[in-house]
């Protein structure tokens, strides 16, 4: 069965044209231009995948009303803010409402279908047994790579798709700089350096609500960021900026 894809915008022809794209990769979608219309629907059934705008017709922050509301139907749901907004305040409100992802408009469209088919293998990987060969342990931490999933002193760490991949790429090439291109190819994103640098700010931060003391993440200036393993009394190594 296809999955469904539900898109909530109140501009016609942006919709229909992500919908346009969309059908013809196979998936069902469905539209809504307001959150009112987009409520009634998911109260009788939710969708596989929700895009949302943050403005809705008159309402200046329906996007977030709505995510809010949909992270108490289901918590594991993949939600994906699609926006022209794209100030570090409003990113940051989306991810800490339980977006997945937060993505502006200027985003290529094939750009767009791979983040969304990535949550969808991230989803279907959840629902499969873990295998050995998929899993990096190093001290604390332990990623899996099939489902997607990092866990720190054995409690899971909220990440994004984003920020996943870009844990990934720098804890399994520990000691070595990834600079900012680099980053950007692993985690299949395309932004400006200031974008990667508040992504490691919210990296560092969703570690540090588990483990005060962590500071793998090593700034390296002129250069990139690395990934030190941790000391063996499981906190990171000392002399880490902030960028």
């Amino acid at each position: 069965m296809s999955k469904r894809i539900a898109i909530v915008e109140d501009e016609a022809a942006i919709r229909e044209n992500y919908a346009d794209v969309l059908r013809t990769q196979g998936y069902q979608v469905q539209t809504y231009e307001n959150r009112e219309s987009a409520t009634a629907a998911f109260n009788l059934r939710l969708p596989h995948l929700v895009i949302l705008d943050i403005g809705l017709e008159q309402e200046y922050d329906g996007g977030f009303t709505l995510c809010q509301w949909l992270r108490t139907l289901s918590k594991t749901l993949p939600i994906i803010f699609l926006t022209a907004r794209d100030n570090d305040f409003d990113t940051v409100s989306g991810l800490r409402m339980g977006a997945d992802d937060y993505l502006t408009k200027d985003i290529s469209l094939p750009h767009l279908s791979a983040r969304i088919a990535a949550l969808f293998r991230r989803q279907d990987a959840l629902d499969q047994p873990t295998q050995q060969e998929h899993m990096l342990v190093s001290g604390p931490l332990s990623i899996d790579s099939q489902r997607m999933t990092i866990a720190w002193q054995q409690q899971t760490v909220d990440l994004t798709v984003t920020e996943f991949w870009m844990v990934f790429a720098l804890a399994k090439h520990p000691g070595h700089v990834k600079n900012r291109q680099q980053l950007m190819q692993d985690s299949k994103i395309y932004v400006d350096d200031s974008t990667i640098t508040s992504h490691i700010k919210r990296i560092r931060k969703k570690f540090m609500r588990i483990d005060s003391e962590f500071d793998c993440i090593e700034t390296v200036y002129g250069m990139g960021y690395r990934w030190n393993e941790p000391q063996n009394t499981g906190k990171g190594p000392t002399g880490t900026e902030e960028s």
